[in-house]
């Protein structure tokens, strides 16, 4: 019989440490005390009393008072954040998925669309995608590092200027800096929008997002390049106490809605149309044709 206990207090009992091994008798006594049981630190459902996440009665103090933004932080995070805040992600939602093909992770969706797969499917696959170094939700982990990381060197004297030559010599003279600079274009489009919702919602700039301007105008001087929206959301929400890893799973569905449209889109097209091969369309470089042996 499974028993799923909750502590709402966010106490973690029997707390192991991450370092012991399997084999370790603390380990087994540890897995001992979780035998048939589920226990969650977050919440879950208890019939006749409700559901609860992170403290809150779901069906009571949130469901109807809280945004669905404001419920997703809060299970993300575990903080409940004011309106305004929940509204600003929101809307980066917006910012970062649209229903374009050409994106890799819509590719996905369309791919598995023109298959005729699931749309649950093909969702879970294309945002899985984003899951990557160089694009995508995982990148925003570095940039949030790298800017408070840069803040506490700010803090301690080195200007923004130092920082970039520091960051420009341990890359042979290139100003690498995740959060800036576009592979692709010049400039962000979406910094405007993101710039105009903050100003709509009442936010001022912060003490990460004023230095996160202050690194732009050295690139822009020094190398011609500029912020791009990771340096952005990196910045402006480190001025709301979120760490890279928190912000890391804020943004785990980001481009789910993008996906799911570039699916519908080829769904609705004639089956294994999109982006169609001929076999002489392929740069085959391997071995030359042979004989199959008896």
């Amino acid at each position: 019989m499974k028993i799923m206990k909750y502590n709402a207090s966010h106490t973690h009992n029997n707390h192991v440490d991450n370092n012991y091994t399997h084999s370790s008798s603390e380990f087994i006594e540890y897995l001992n005390q979780r035998r048939q049981k589920i226990i969650s630190n977050t919440g879950g459902w208890f019939p006749g009393r409700g559901v609860f996440s992170h403290g809150y009665n779901m069906l009571d103090e949130l469901v109807g008072e809280k945004s669905y933004f404001q419920i997703l932080i809060l299970n993300a995070t575990g903080k409940m954040v004011e309106r305004p805040l929940a509204d600003w992600i929101e809307a980066i939602y917006g910012c970062l998925s649209w229903p374009d093909p050409r994106i890799w992770c819509n590719q996905i969706g369309a791919l598995a669309g023109t298959a005729r797969t699931s749309v649950v499917a093909a969702t879970a696959i294309g945002a899985m995608a984003t899951d990557s170094r160089s694009y995508g939700v995982l990148p925003l982990m570095e940039g949030v590092k790298f800017i408070q990381d840069a803040f506490e060197k700010y803090s301690n004297g080195m200007s923004s200027e130092n920082i970039v030559d520091e960051i420009t010599k341990a890359n042979r003279g290139k100003p690498y800096i995740v959060g800036y600079i576009r592979p692709i274009a010049k400039g962000d489009e979406r910094l405007e929008a993101m710039e105009r919702i903050s100003k709509k919602l009442g936010f001022d700039t912060g003490k990460h997002l004023a230095l996160a301007y202050d690194i732009e105008k050295v690139l822009m001087e020094k190398f011609d390049e500029g912020m791009n929206i990771n340096g952005y959301v990196s910045a402006f929400l480190s001025d709301y106490g979120f760490t890279p890893q928190e912000i890391y799973q804020l943004f785990s569905m980001l481009v789910a809605s993008g996906v799911t449209a570039c699916y519908l889109d080829t769904y609705k097209q004639p089956a294994n149309t999109f982006l169609p091969l001929r076999c002489d369309d392929i740069d085959y470089q391997g071995a030359p044709p042979r004989v199959v042996p008896d």
